[in-house]
């Protein structure tokens, strides 16, 4: 969370200079231009009045059409900052802006994704007082309480679809997401997609991104052109091999805050109700 919330804040500082340098720089010399124009029209009618006589103004037009300090300031800080303009846009930024995108759309699939869990829980209640039933006295037991209790512990359909749509949202959001802070992470690869940015003439803030699965690449394509360019993320190129085994997931997954703080490791009587938890 603490990560991405520092990316969401720098993306923002960076897309916000970016895209006002251009524009600082047109409205510092617009309004040193309009003060100009006014300026040629004052000092053209003060000419013409003076040689034909008989017309003049009150005097303190001038001051409307002086330069103030303040937008000299303007426009040489204006022209300065140029110097920092990226006229294609930024595909390190892009990459940043949409990781952050399927960041917030992963935690909207988890927060459905432990809803519901929560919601089925009973499952692992039935689980675990069957397995713990040995005795012909436990097994009767269970069996009342199951009878007693079905309509409470059945799981329905709509649940069961909530939570394989959730979890298939969570690793595709999440896919995405790491791709591209993989790729952003690297130099090589941001300098190759920039590229891409100029052999295009396209501004990459305004290019699409997407991370495919199938193909196994990261690719933007260009705005206002049938043009794209993708690195591979699977070692085929710049060093990137992002993919995991199946083994690996789940592995990294059983050392999670997630899985540690669950209710399928922790049990169901300590995650409910802090009872029988292990020390």
């Amino acid at each position: 969370m603490m990560k991405k919330a520092m990316i969401l804040s720098l993306f923002l500082v960076s897309s916000v200079a970016h895209s006002n340098e251009l524009d600082n720089l047109l409205a510092a010399s617009s309004e040193i231009v309009s003060q100009i124009d006014s300026g040629i029209k004052l000092a053209g009618a003060s000419i013409n009045y003076a040689n034909e006589g008989g017309k003049i103004s009150n005097g303190a037009l001038a001051g409307s059409s002086h330069i103030s300090t303040q937008q000299l300031n303007n426009y040489n800080t204006a022209l300065s900052n140029m110097s920092s303009y990226q006229p294609y846009g930024s595909v390190q930024e892009l990459l940043e802006k949409e990781a952050q995108t399927q960041l917030e759309l992963m935690d909207g699939a988890i927060d459905t994704f432990t809803d519901v869990v929560v919601d089925m829980l009973q499952v692992q209640e039935v689980a675990e007082i069957s397995e713990a039933a040995e005795t012909p006295d436990d097994k009767a037991a269970v069996q009342e309480y199951v009878v007693s209790n079905q309509e409470a512990l059945q799981i329905d359909q709509e649940e069961v679809d909530s939570y394989n749509q959730s979890l298939d949202d969570i690793e595709t959001h999440a896919n995405a997401a790491s791709a591209f802070l993989g790729v952003a992470a690297n130099e090589d690869a941001v300098d190759f997609l920039q590229q891409g940015a100029e052999n295009n003439n396209a501004d990459a803030d305004f290019s699409t991104l997407s991370y495919d699965a199938n193909e196994q690449w990261v690719k933007v394509s260009w705005q206002g052109t049938s043009n794209a360019t993708a690195v591979y993320v699977n070692g085929q190129n710049f060093g990137l091999n992002f993919y995991k085994t199946a083994a690996e997931v789940y592995s990294d997954g059983g050392i999670s805050e997630l899985y540690i703080t669950g209710p399928t490791h922790k049990g169901y009587q300590c995650f409910m109700f802090g009872l029988e938890c292990e020390q």
